[in-house]
């Protein structure tokens, strides 16, 4: 008889500190460095409270970025479309749509 492999779920295997995936990590310490900046601007004014606000804002920002997956809801067109992405992918898709600067049109000729 052969060995075989079972597969596993290692889906809560790739968490770090539980709450972060490696994706979520990234992007919570991209939103902390954006927010560090308006920090060390607010701090050299001197309300460096409203500067650690605005970073742990934007650090929250950067974890939903990372860990939100839109839901499939019936009830809106929109959620169709997109019901089941992540969205950092919405987002790059957004990117790539708006760079792209070709119109598509379609003309209809009509036969004599």
């Amino acid at each position: 008889m052969g060995t075989y492999n079972i597969p596993r779920n290692l889906r809560g295997e790739t968490r770090i500190l539980y709450i972060f995936s490696v994706k979520s990590l990234i992007t919570t310490a991209i939103g902390a460095l954006l927010g560090a900046i308006f920090y060390l601007i607010f701090a050299a004014v001197g309300i460096g409270n409203v500067g650690i606000v605005l970073l742990i804002i934007f650090a929250l920002i950067g974890f939903a970025i990372g860990t939100v997956k839109i839901p499939f809801l019936a009830a809106f067109p929109v959620t169709k479309k997109i019901g089941g992405d992540s969205l950092d992918e919405i987002i790059r898709k957004y990117i790539k749509f708006k760079m792209n600067r070709k119109i598509y049109v379609y003309t209809k000729e009509e036969e004599k």
